[in-house]
């Protein structure tokens, strides 16, 4: 189980790192206000560079992603009542987060952001690239939130199985501490009986 979680965490971790490098326009399109042309065209171009990196590197991407979804599925299918809850919400939120950005972020990009229009800074942003540039980083941000509701589960179920065994421990301690103090109830009791 340690291994596992461990995988999970990692991969998590590193996704979860992956989408904050996006804060560069996510930050200017999502908490600063107003939101000014000058910020779209900002995150529009850094968007536009994702588009034209390599592929392979989109390929490195969807094998961490799918070791990640393994890995869940595999702690999963333990069956066992901590599994159940905190391996179940860890799947959804994962699935969440990859669903949203296989079926929403990277079409976006791929359609919207490919080929931006030539301009400068200080140019009026077009409407049909202003929707799209929001919703990036509104997707970024949704699936940043899923992955940390994983860590936060993976940490709770660490917590639950220390608390388990913490519970296990003392309960066998207790256990033949009894059976140390029947065998004394009886080795005194035999002794005054043969006295």
């Amino acid at each position: 189980m340690g291994v596992r979680a461990g995988v999970v965490v990692c991969i998590t971790s590193f996704l979860l790192g992956s989408l904050f490098t996006h804060w560069i326009a996510d930050s200017l399109t999502l908490w600063k206000s107003p939101v000014t042309d000058e910020h779209l065209w900002t995150a529009a171009l850094y968007y536009s560079i994702l588009t034209k990196g390599p592929v392979q590197i989109l390929y490195v991407l969807f094998g961490i992603i799918i070791l990640g979804g393994t890995t869940i599925f595999w702690s999963f299918n333990d069956l066992e009542a901590g599994n159940l809850m905190f391996d179940g919400g860890s799947i959804f939120l994962y699935g969440v987060a990859v669903i949203m950005y296989a079926y929403s972020v990277i079409p976006t990009l791929i359609d919207k952001f490919t080929a931006i229009p030539p301009h400068h800074m200080k140019d009026a942003f077009p409407r049909l690239l202003r929707i799209p540039t929001l919703d990036l980083a509104s997707n970024h941000l949704i699936c940043s939130v899923a992955l940390t509701g994983v860590l936060i589960l993976q940490a709770g179920r660490w917590w639950a199985e220390l608390a388990d065994s913490d519970d296990e421990e003392c309960y066998l301690s207790e256990k033949v501490e009894d059976g140390d103090a029947g065998e004394e109830t009886k080795s005194t009791t035999s002794l005054a009986t043969t006295a």
